[in-house]
């Protein structure tokens, strides 16, 4: 009898499970992670690297697209805007294959009043997000690549104070020493302009693309705080799924409201035109802006799973990582010019990163002593109840 209910409690090991103890009624939920402890471990940074690199890499081709789209004879702000957020139909296939069943909860049982909530939050989100992606169009537009990435490293700073306020994060001197060198990186580029970048911007232009992309990256800064607190308050759900609406939803909103945009302002009547002078070919044009909506739809998507995963500062801290891609990959390929204040302003921004990320490797480390000590008095207490 003994040797029977123990092979019933090794398939309910197996299959996950929710098993009744015989001694004292309670109930011990069996998961497969307990049988590979090593999964379980690295499964977190697992996702951690994934989100990175959808980040990482869709971070530094679209700002590369972006800027060769103006430098081939793209005017229209308003396409470079579109592009940024109307990439959201290629995540349908993902969404309807995620069905319920995948949930640990069913979106059929969400209150009337959580809806209406979630659906406000995402019209909200989405209009701030077309006005955000204007400014970075403007901001591309006028600025060489290397100066546009470094200036955007601004908005970890950003984060971190909203970050502070709206999600009570908490500030230690490594994460401090991170902001004020991030600061400074960015301080150092807002009266520089070279004559050999491949953009030739006049100087009242570059000062308009140094302010509009300063003022996007506080309000991309804003809309990652305000996310965060949207995944605690509103949506509840830690799930892939969550991620996926998120981006496809708000998404849908902003590429309404800069459709309006564009037929509003005349310029879809430039089109075509536009088009035929693009000097690479019409080929070319259209293959830009195909890919860079994709590529502004997978760093969306990454985004948003570091946010729900870990934090929005530490999303933030994600992108400023892959600062030094865009300039060297615009080097390579639109001769940009990597002068020595630049430089310097990436070892400091880099510098930052690196400051941070030591103290999140500190807070892990915490994390997971605590859990170690939590686990070994659940354990004391079970022996000494069972006696």
């Amino acid at each position: 009898m003994a040797e029977a209910q123990e092979l019933q409690q090794n398939i309910n090991d197996l299959k996950g499970e929710i098993k009744k103890s015989p001694e004292n009624g309670e109930t011990i939920n069996k998961t497969p992670s307990k049988l590979f402890p090593c999964f379980s471990q690295y499964k977190w940074w697992i996702q951690m690297i994934t989100y990175s690199f959808f980040v990482i890499a869709g971070q530094s081709i679209g700002t590369l697209l972006g800027r060769l789209y103006f430098n081939n004879g793209g005017e229209s702000e308003w396409m470079a805007t579109l592009v940024q957020v109307v990439g959201f139909p290629i995540l349908f296939p993902y969404l309807w294959l995620t069905t319920s069943k995948n949930d640990p909860i069913s979106e059929t049982n969400t209150s009337n009043s959580n809806t209406k909530h979630l659906a406000s939050f995402y019209i909200a989100i989405g209009i701030f997000n077309a006005a955000d992606c204007m400014l970075y169009s403007i901001g591309i537009q006028y600025l060489p690549v290397t100066t546009y990435t470094l200036i955007c490293a601004s908005q970890l700073a950003f984060n971190a104070v909203f970050s502070y306020f709206l999600n009570k994060q908490k500030f230690t001197p490594y994460i401090v020493n991170s902001l004020v060198l991030l600061t400074i990186s960015s301080i150092l580029l807002v009266f520089q302009s070279d004559p050999g970048d491949s953009n030739k911007a006049s100087k009242k232009k570059y000062i308009l693309g140094f302010l509009c992309t300063l003022a996007a990256s506080a309000g991309y800064a804003l809309m990652l705080s305000l996310t965060q607190i949207a995944f605690r308050k509103i949506i509840k759900k830690e799930t892939i799924k969550a991620v996926i609406n998120m981006t496809v939803y708000s998404n849908m909103v902003a590429s309404l409201v800069i459709v309006i945009g564009l037929f509003a302002s005349g310029d879809w009547k430039r089109m075509g035109k536009e088009m035929r002078g693009y000097k690479l070919g019409q080929v070319s044009y259209v293959m830009n802006l195909i890919w860079t909506a994709v590529s502004w739809q997978v760093f969306s998507v990454g985004c948003v799973g570091l946010i729900f995963k870990v934090s929005s500062l530490f999303s933030n801290v994600i992108s400023i990582l892959g600062l030094p891609v865009a300039p060297i990959l615009a080097v390579i390929f639109i001769s940009d010019k990597l002068t020595g204040l630049k430089g310097m302003a990436m070892l400091l921004a880099m510098w930052g990163f690196v400051s941070y990320m030591y103290q999140h490797y500190l807070d892990d480390l915490k994390m997971k002593e605590k859990s170690r000590l939590s686990g070994n008095q659940q354990e004391d207490a079970l022996v000494e109840e069972r006696g």
